[in-house]
């Protein structure tokens, strides 16, 4: 039976609102006065689903939005729009929130949906308990020397990242920062052998001497080969590209101040410190990138 709350502040329009929605008699109403009533009952228990008004005292429908998408994300939020109120709306869809109905047409609109954010709700709950019960997944890419490919596949590893509850969302973007920096390394200093002194101190040569090179062979011809092994514990991705290498023992260390203004240095600096270990094999052409799983990150149901 979906528990469905209801946030208004207008006795009136609780009711109003409450009366269309309990005409399905599989549906759980429950209420609050505003927003921060509201996030005191999802500490306590999550419904399936809140529908809010915008315009209330205390923690208003725009905060409300903001706090359960960042609180609580699989719970959706529809708004219930009146004159006046349209630009918070709009805000509020940005930030996350599922639909909306206009007050001025709950009679026809409400129930129908409801109906259709719970489905679609409904589908991402399963989907997200399914990922819980998964052991592990394998994937692997050959990439060209294409810099275009690297932001899709940043976020396809990302993604699957936070599905197996490696990361939360906000250790996600540093978990794709970590990968970004690893595969432009083997891109650019690795298959097309381009120094980051050059790009230190001529941007522009740098600049022409890739695009020179991205259809120069041997550079042309080289790949760049990703493999990534996920489990609920651990994340392990090994980025290896098809270049000479490089003394690895050798790298200076990114976290002395000496260093830390070359631009050089920083993609090493970033790696080490969002993952749990960066380890390269002894010909510097391969990198494996591992993240553990932070305890209490990932919420999951056991199947």
């Amino acid at each position: 039976m979906p528990r469905i709350l209801v946030v208004d502040d207008s006795s009136i329009d609780r009711h109003m609102v409450g009366g269309l929605l309990k005409k399905q008699p599989d549906w759980q109403i429950e209420f609050a006065e505003h927003g921060g009533q509201a996030l005191e009952m999802l500490a306590a228990s999550q419904p399936e689903l809140i529908i809010t008004d915008m315009m209330m005292p205390v923690v208003d429908g725009l905060q409300l939005v903001a706090a359960v998408k960042k609180q609580y994300p699989l719970v959706p939020v529809i708004l219930i729009t009146s004159k006046g109120s349209e630009d918070i709306a709009v805000k509020a869809l940005k930030l996350g929130a599922a639909s909306y109905s206009p007050k001025s047409a709950l009679a026809q609109d409400l129930v129908e949906t409801v109906q259709g954010v719970l489905a679609v709700s409904s589908e991402k709950r399963t989907s997200a308990r399914l990922m819980s019960c998964m052991t592990d997944a394998h994937c692997s890419f050959v990439l060209n020397n294409d810099a275009n490919l690297i932001p899709a596949l940043v976020d396809y590893l990302q993604e699957d990242a936070q599905r197996m509850g490696i990361c939360d969302e906000g250790e996600r973007v540093r978990v794709g920062v970590a990968l970004d920096e690893a595969l432009v390394n083997a891109l650019y200093h690795g298959n097309l052998e381009i120094s980051s002194e050059l790009r230190d101190t001529d941007g522009k040569a740098y600049v022409a001497l890739v695009r020179e090179r991205t259809s120069q062979p041997p550079y042309c011809e080289r790949r760049i080969h990703v493999t990534a092994k996920m489990s609920p514990t651990e994340a392990t991705i090994t980025i290896r590209d098809e270049g000479p290498g490089f003394d690895p023992s050798r790298l200076p260390d990114p976290t002395d101040p000496v260093n830390l203004e070359h631009l050089g240095g920083r993609g090493v600096l970033l790696m080490r410190t969002f993952m749990d270990n960066v380890i390269y094999n002894e010909t510097g052409n391969q990198v494996t990138l591992i993240k553990r799983a932070a305890s209490g990150t990932a919420e999951n149901e056991k199947c």
